[in-house]
């Protein structure tokens, strides 16, 4: 059980670092093109590596599921996740983005209890309402600072969060290559979807940032800005691999905490590509989220230490 924790947090750790890499990428192209070329660009890229994975790892026919439904249900509710947090990063600075995502750990902890039938202590609740304390700093509601695409990025860890969850649930029987294949198919077919919605219904322009990242029309992009959307196709076939090799190897009220890796990534790359300097109230916000993730985690190891029967490890 031990070898079995220790490669889910690896995997975890890996997939974050990985995945932190497309936020300065999708950052970069948001005020010329809409989120949905960039998602759709970025699978297509990206499916003909996941059916190679996928025929190495288990076999092509696996794709082909009896737990279809739930598969299909998991990826779209990622693709929502990700298109919600695209938006918010179009506004937000990626620092005061990526720490308002990292609530996502403290929802995967509150709810799998009731979801998964994993034991959840007080102390973990307790750590959650700690972490929203930290959004409310960050935030400042009221202050004249609020922006609404917070709300988009705190939306987008709690979808994120709860797919999670389902990783847990499918991964005895579903391997991470072929829950990766139906992710990344939801978003091909999602942002399509999208797209031809507001085209058909005539939207094409918006104030806000974020809308205005999800409506504007499809535009042949230069080839340094199609690079850019190419490139997370690439990123995005090992990180949704490693993070769903993560969660599918380990509890998810404990290997969740180490989403909280990706702090390290975020505020750098906003300095490196965008010269943004995180606010005090950001770090103070950030620090208040990951300090509760911490205490979760320290709880559930204390829990985990009781007298109890061995666990075997199947692998």
């Amino acid at each position: 059980m031990h070898n079995r924790m220790v490669r889910g947090i690896l995997s975890l750790c890996l997939g974050v670092l990985v995945f932190s890499l497309q936020d300065p990428l999708v950052k970069s192209v948001s005020s010329g093109y809409p989120v949905t070329e960039v998602m759709a660009i970025r699978s297509v890229i990206a499916l003909p590596i996941l059916i190679v994975l996928v025929h190495a790892d288990v076999g092509l026919r696996a794709i082909l599921s009896k737990r279809f439904g739930l598969l299909t249900v998991r990826a779209f509710i990622q693709f929502t996740s990700y298109t919600v947090y695209y938006l918010a990063i179009a506004a937000l600075p990626l620092a005061d983005a990526v720490a308002l995502y990292f609530m996502a750990p403290l929802f995967i902890m509150a709810l799998a209890g009731p979801y998964l039938g994993e034991r959840v202590s007080w102390q973990t609740l307790a750590t959650v309402l700690i972490g929203l304390l930290g959004v409310v700093v960050m935030v400042r509601p009221g202050a004249g600072l609020f922006d609404g695409a917070a709300l988009l990025s705190l939306g987008s860890a709690a979808l994120y969060g709860f797919s999670q969850l389902m990783t847990r649930k499918i991964g005895d029987t579903e391997s991470s290559t072929v829950m990766a294949f139906y992710q990344n198919g939801a978003y091909l077919v999602g942002a399509a979807a999208v797209a031809a919605t507001f085209h058909l219904a005539g939207v094409t322009h918006a104030v806000h940032p974020s809308l205005e990242f999800l409506v504007r029309p499809w535009i042949w992009p230069t080839l340094p800005d199609f690079l850019k959307m190419a490139s997370c196709g690439f990123v995005a076939s090992a990180g949704m691999i490693l993070l769903s090799q993560g969660y599918r190897l380990a509890p998810a009220n404990r290997v969740a905490t180490f989403e909280y890796t990706g702090i390290l990534w975020s505020p750098l790359w906003g300095f490196l590509f965008f010269a943004e300097v995180p606010r005090p109230t950001t770090v103070i916000g950030a620090a208040l989220i990951i300090g509760a993730g911490l205490l979760a985690l320290n709880a559930g190891r204390r829990r985990s230490t009781a007298p109890a029967l061995a666990a075997t490890d199947p692998a």
